[in-house]
């Protein structure tokens, strides 16, 4: 019996071998976008593959400054994956291999979410089921994505506002420093909601809180990260008296994360690029909801890749901000669309995302 399951296993080996490969890519901004952290015009992402008997799922990794990963990170921990990823036994055991992934070495968090896309991506086309069905969602019920408006003057924060005319919601950067020009410019221009991300930009509780009384008339959705990511003792102080829901991005990061943020927001901001991709986003979905959490799926600076991945979740939140692939030159695949900034999940296998030729 022992031999017979030995040799059952080996079997198992070479029906599921996958090749794991990868390339670095860098995408580049329509315009300057500045936030909290700085100004950019452009952003290292690394695209991967996951191929089984001709079958290919695709990933990707966006890396941010804030992040701390770069090419040279990626590249690093994909090359020590490749070897587990070619003995692994059964990608359709996505928990399993995502595990198994997740131990070659601590942090390498977007590099280990390019990999969890592109085996969500494979296993929905062996299945030929699309992941928003994998995740047991209903396609109409996905929210509306903002249009994020960076930090910037007075006639480009205008322009870009006529840019997106055709979105509901509009999310503005805010820094400290304008914050106020920035509203009001916008509000001669448009009443549309507004979410506000401060991206830890007030250093202080008390000019905070004054912020969020003056923007709680100015039809507002909500105030995501305004103060420092690890500053949970002002994070509550805030969260007590904020007239407007509080939302957690950079403070909340991972699974392990969320039971911080219960007195201290009222939702959390999850992206696969800092939870390790789609398994463990909705692990965190499930974990919110028990604490009785609002929910926000957002993104990086994306390809149609990623955002589609993230869009497959999004009957299951909130609000989305997924808006990254709209605000570059060079969208590398063609995915998920938008009406209205409505988000419309298709019903191709996987994560319904296919490269641009």
């Amino acid at each position: 019996m022992k031999i017979f399951k030995s040799y059952c296993r080996i079997i198992y080996y070479f029906r599921f071998y996958m090749k794991l490969t990868f390339s670095p890519h860098t995408l580049y901004f329509k315009r300057p976008f500045k936030i909290a952290h700085g100004t950019r015009s452009s952003t290292p992402i690394v695209l991967t593959q996951l191929e089984h008997e001709g079958i290919i799922g695709y990933g990707e990794a966006s890396l941010p400054p804030y992040l701390s990963e770069s090419h040279q990170t990626v590249l690093e921990f994909l090359n020590r994956a490749t070897p587990i990823i070619k003995i692994l036994q059964n990608p359709v055991d996505i928990e399993f291999v995502l595990n198994e992934i997740d131990k070659i070495a601590p942090n390498n968090i977007a590099a280990k979410a390019s990999i969890d896309i592109a085996l969500h991506d494979l296993v929905g086309k062996l299945k030929n089921e699309p992941c928003w069905k994998h995740f047991s969602c209903i396609k109409g019920n996905t929210p509306f994505t903002t249009y994020t408006l960076g930090i910037d003057e007075p006639e480009i924060i205008k322009l870009k506002i006529k840019e997106g005319e055709e979105y509901k919601y509009f999310k503005v950067k805010l820094n400290g420093e304008n914050d106020k020009q920035i509203i009001n410019t916008i509000r001669e221009v448009t009443d549309k909601p507004i979410a506000i991300d401060v991206n830890q930009g007030w250093r202080d509780k008390y000019i905070a809180l004054e912020m969020i009384n003056w923007l709680s008339d100015k039809n507002v959705l909500f105030i995501e990260q305004p103060l420092q990511k690890d500053n949970y003792e002002d994070s509550h102080w805030l969260f007590e008296r904020s007239p407007l829901p509080i939302f957690a991005d950079e403070s909340i990061q991972r699974y392990s994360d969320i039971d911080y943020a219960k007195n201290c927001f009222h939702g959390i901001n999850i992206k696969l690029m800092k939870c390790t991709g789609m398994f463990e986003a909705h692990k965190m979905i499930k974990r919110a909801r028990e604490l009785n959490l609002k929910l926000l799926i957002g993104c990086m600076s994306e390809t149609s890749c990623a955002i589609s991945a993230a869009a497959q979740l999004t009957p299951l939140v909130d609000y989305a901000d997924l808006d990254g692939a709209l605000l570059i030159k060079n969208n590398l695949f063609k995915g998920v669309d938008f009406y209205e900034g409505k988000i419309i999940l298709n019903e191709m296998p996987g994560i319904g995302a296919v490269p641009v030729s």
